[in-house]
């Protein structure tokens, strides 16, 4: 299992009249924490674009548990668990301090610049392959 944090400072703008979070802003708060893990891994998402290929959303799902507020610092915690085959599925916890806001989880397939599927390039196998390894590794009683 592979996890990665990232902070976020809720803006004004990302509210509603009652200073609330928008459900709808979760959404970029979960690829910031995508982007995030996968720059994190040496896999940033720009240089995979300049290699070609694309991890377009083929799934989201969010559950709200209580809500963000302007000025808050919400921390994402984004999990991949599963070494990815032909889609990547990714989980997310936002936290502010230890109370968890939202929970969610996004479907990615790998396209290439045509937008056909396909199984992800030899150099991401070889980067995940090694961050499982790790994280193995690094696991109680391994």
């Amino acid at each position: 299992m592979i996890q990665s944090r990232a902070e976020v400072t809720v803006r004004y703008a990302e509210t509603d009249m009652m200073g609330v979070v928008y459900h709808g802003n979760y959404l970029p708060w979960f690829e910031i924490g995508r982007t995030t893990l996968l720059k994190e891994l040496g896999l940033p998402y720009r240089q995979l674009e300049e290699q070609g290929y694309r991890l377009p959303v083929l799934e989201v799902a969010v559950k709200y548990h209580r809500p963000a507020v302007y000025d808050d610092t919400v921390t994402i915690f984004t999990t991949l668990a599963e070494k990815p085959l032909l889609r990547i599925k990714l989980t997310y916890e936002v936290r502010r301090g230890d109370e968890l806001l939202a929970t969610g989880t996004t479907v990615h397939a790998f396209i290439d610049r045509s937008g056909r599927p396909i199984r992800p390039p030899a150099q991401v196998v070889a980067v995940f392959e090694a961050a499982f390894a790790r994280a193995a590794g690094a696991a109680p009683g391994a």
